[in-house]
């Protein structure tokens, strides 16, 4: 079995073949490209029931978890070296569903403890072969998930006791890629549905609960709302809520609270549950973090965090994440005061621009395994070259008129959803004004396949001229 594989060239892998040759439970796998890296990790998540992503420096390890094994866990390991593409494509495909690597790498090899009798032997020929032609028909064919190591609905199926169950698991749903949403235990679509747009807006009903409807008859399974979209009436919660009532097994509903009490938070809650009829929520999320004074209010005594704490005993909230679009820092000390399960925040291609989430805030949520959440990938339509700009006294008179748009944007829709999906996040949401909008995101994201590095860079590029109009949501004054 070692002979049919490839041998590392470096000299630190020298007692790793030898370990290899001295008994059938070990080997060792030398992958020319990535894409023979993902054909021995699908091998792997069909026959060892899960996989759970771990963080290590200069070494990612992939560690296989069999929910009849548990207990001989460090035998189903795989470690991916990755040398020599820094942030480029490989390595950030790497960190597409949290598994965290750091430096520079030029070549990917996988050091696996066998755990099944199961072996990937790759010859050099296939390898070769796969390395010119193969690369974009497999990311392609594998539901074109940036290539991730876990999460795709492309990959052999696990078995049901592997993983948290997934809303709206049945065939009408196998067109929608999926990640993970970080140790969470559930597989999301990489594309969700927002809770703003024409779910935000009162007495909508006719054409908003069509969306919600239609969006889980497409296969999204991740709905977004919050208590104070739609105003006091909470009209998104209320369109969202119509739908739960018969159709609540399908989809991972995430809600939030604006309040930074416990109580203003547990009154929130409890009015949720009863727009959004139902006896529970998915994620309940403190909704935008963006100075220290929030950090400050939601941590004191009383504060909103006794609330979620509060809530998730009682078994009414599962998972508690944290949202926030203005700046990265105190959404980066929330994340080391406290284990969020996820985290919801801005990032589109004219973020590396002003205040980035992308370049410290991103990481930590990677490193920290975070279910990560990307959102204002269009900037409500400011990063498109098809919006057109209300008149500037219009402007004026609205939320994202803090920074005036003169003009239209720079980038299509592809461009902006695929950017944002090219970052390691688990899912995008974007709200939709129609059925028509919705189909169009779909259909996008069923196409998706991750954008290279210099591709990213040249959308940034193409940003930069309205990057202050597409992040109007951190140009204004916050206490």
């Amino acid at each position: 079995m070692v002979d049919e594989l490839f041998e590392l060239e470096q000299p630190t892998s020298v007692k790793a073949i030898d370990r290899a040759r001295q008994g059938p439970e070990n080997f060792l796998l030398r992958a020319l490209d990535f894409v023979d890296l993902i054909k021995c990790l699908r091998v792997c998540a069909s026959t060892s029931g899960g996989v759970d992503a771990l963080g290590g420096t200069g070494v990612a390890v992939v560690r296989l978890v069999s929910p009849s094994h548990r207990g001989v866990a460090r035998n189903c390991n795989y470690r991916v070296h990755l040398r020599g593409y820094g942030s480029g494509f490989l390595a950030r495909l790497a960190m597409q569903n949290n598994v965290h690597f750091d430096g520079k790498y030029e070549t990917v090899t996988i050091v696996r403890t066998a755990f099944d009798q199961r072996r990937v032997a790759v010859s050099k020929k296939q390898s070769n072969e796969s390395s010119r032609n193969n690369r974009r028909a497999f990311l392609k064919s594998s539901g074109a998930m940036t290539a991730a190591f876990i999460g795709s609905t492309a990959l052999p199926k696990l078995p049901a006791a592997a993983a948290a169950p997934t809303p709206a698991d049945s065939p009408r749903h196998e067109a929608m890629p999926t990640r993970n949403l970080g140790k969470t235990g559930h597989k999301v679509g990489i594309f969700s549905l927002g809770g703003q747009a024409a779910l935000e807006h009162a007495h909508n009903e006719d054409v908003a609960v069509p969306v919600v409807e239609k969006a889980l008859d497409l296969g999204v399974n991740y709905i977004d709302t919050s208590s104070i979209y739609g105003g006091p009436e909470r009209w998104s919660e209320q369109y969202v809520g119509k739908v739960m009532k018969h159709r609540r097994s399908e989809a991972f509903l995430a809600t939030k609270t604006k309040e930074r009490t416990r109580d203003g938070s547990m009154k929130m809650i409890d009015t949720s549950l009863k727009l959004l009829q139902t006896d529970h929520i998915d994620l309940w999320q403190l909704h935008d973090i963006g100075t220290m004074t929030d950090i400050n209010e939601i941590f004191a005594k009383g504060g909103a965090m006794e609330a979620l704490l509060e809530a998730r005993d009682q078994k009414i909230v599962r998972h508690l994440g944290i949202t926030g679009h203005y700046r990265p820092d105190a959404l980066i000390e929330a994340i080391h005061r406290f284990p969020f399960d996820t985290i919801l925040m801005a990032v589109n291609a004219a973020d590396p621009h002003h205040f980035s989430f992308s370049e410290q805030l991103l990481p930590l949520a990677v490193e920290k395994q975070m279910g990560i959440i990307g959102m204002k990938v269009p900037a409500r339509g400011r990063l498109l070259s098809t919006w057109t700009p209300p008149s500037l006294e219009e402007q004026k008179h609205m939320w994202e008129g803090m920074v005036p748009a003169p003009t239209a944007g720079t980038l299509n829709m592809r461009q902006a959803m695929y950017y944002s999906l090219s970052l390691p996040v688990s899912t995008v949401i974007i709200g939709c004004d129609s059925i028509a909008q919705l189909e169009e995101n779909v259909n996008l994201a069923r196409d998706f396949t991750p954008l290279s590095q210099q591709q990213m860079a040249t959308l940034t590029e193409k940003a930069q001229p309205v990057a202050k109009q597409s992040l109007f949501f951190r140009f204004y004054e916050r206490g």
